[in-house]
């Protein structure tokens, strides 16, 4: 489980698939009221605490992102208020509201950021057997997003392709629309094989 801060009020959670074995969740439940998801809930928040100062108490929204293969990311935003308690006082308010709402549900879409321009052409050239030289590169908030589409990628590389990206670079919930809207286009098609055609390896 790692958790980084987005925000003053905001963090994301990264949850493995092997997070959620060892409580005995499966990742269709994580949508679900069950007494186990709550436990993981309380946990992931009290590590939030621990590590980032991040007081979990008050009305929350949370969003939950599948990813392919590798898990599940959990964002937790504080003091969303819902609107069945607009006309309450603060006084009046409940001590905690957790507003469950599922932004992305099960997709097959990879999306990588990179830190490093250079990392990414390593990662390039180590990607282009395994996903056929695809993807879209787009620039986004000083970072390179590389996104990949299921029908691009052979279901029998998809491991190594996501244990390569996952060791050069962080699986992101950004959505295409999100990219396409805010950040620059650099390479609409092949990005793969572009960056490996015109940057060479470091090493």
């Amino acid at each position: 489980m790692k958790i980084e801060r987005l925000s003053q009020d905001k963090i994301r959670i990264f949850l493995t698939f092997d997070d959620l074995s060892e409580r005995g969740i499966q990742k269709e439940e994580m949508w679900q009221e069950i007494p186990k998801v709550y436990d993981l809930f309380t946990e992931m928040m009290d590590q939030a605490y621990s590590e980032l100062g991040f007081d979990a108490t008050g009305p929350l929204a949370v969003e939950v992102f599948a990813l392919p293969a590798q898990g599940m990311v959990v964002i937790v935003t504080r003091g969303k208020y819902d609107h069945h308690f607009g006309g309450l006082s603060e006084d009046e308010m409940p001590d905690e509201i957790y507003e469950m709402e599922v932004t992305l549900d099960h997709s097959d879409t990879l999306v990588y950021v990179f830190q490093d321009f250079e990392v990414l052409i390593e990662a390039a050239h180590m990607l282009k057997d395994l996903v056929n030289g695809a993807g879209k590169l787009y620039h986004h908030m000083d970072k390179w997003f590389l996104y990949l589409e299921p029908e691009e990628l052979d279901s029998d590389k998809l491991p190594a392709a996501v244990a390569v990206l996952a060791e050069f670079g962080e699986s992101s919930p950004m959505t295409e629309a999100v990219l396409e809207e805010y950040g620059n286009k650099i390479m609409p098609q092949h990005a793969v094989d572009t960056i490996c055609a015109y940057f060479q390896r470091q090493k």
